[in-house]
């Protein structure tokens, strides 16, 4: 568990450094960025799509992924995944700001092919977020995981 709060910090400082908005981290099938940078945007949204493949580890099965919201506690603001592919959808919530830990995860099972992934937030103001995400065999092997960011704004 340290070392995962640990990766999780070292995203933190890259991505305070990072001035484009949305970094995703090579190695690892995890980003995150400032949602909201200037403070002022109720509805910012941020989203991607991810594919999942068979890299030869075997057919994907389902996406699994969690979010944490790295920001200071503010009251009854919140940051959101949401995973859909197809006619199924399925979204979480961490709803401990600042704590280091991430919600639970999230598993949507579609097999092969493009997920939808959505971040959003509760409320106007800025939150620092990072999102873990991997596709996964039938048996839980990490397999083919790539995403494309779509929307940021």
């Amino acid at each position: 568990m340290q070392l995962r709060v640990l990766k999780k910090l070292s995203v933190t400082i890259f991505m305070v450094a990072c001035t484009l908005g949305y970094a995703q981290f090579s190695g690892a099938d995890e980003g995150g960025a400032v949602l909201d940078p200037t403070g002022t945007v109720r509805n910012f949204t941020g989203y991607a799509q991810i594919t999942c493949f068979d890299n030869g580890n075997g057919p994907a099965d389902y996406l699994e992924a969690d979010i944490i919201d790295l920001s200071a506690p503010v009251e009854h603001l919140l940051v959101n995944l949401l995973l859909l592919k197809g006619d199924r959808a399925i979204g979480v919530s961490d709803t401990v700001s600042g704590d280091a830990n991430p919600s639970p995860p999230i598993i949507l099972q579609g097999g092969n092919g493009t997920y939808l992934l959505v971040v959003n937030k509760t409320d106007v103001g800025t939150r620092q977020f990072v999102v873990d995400y991997h596709c996964k065999t039938a048996t839980g092997v990490h397999t083919g995981t790539d995403i494309n960011v779509k929307q940021f704004e």
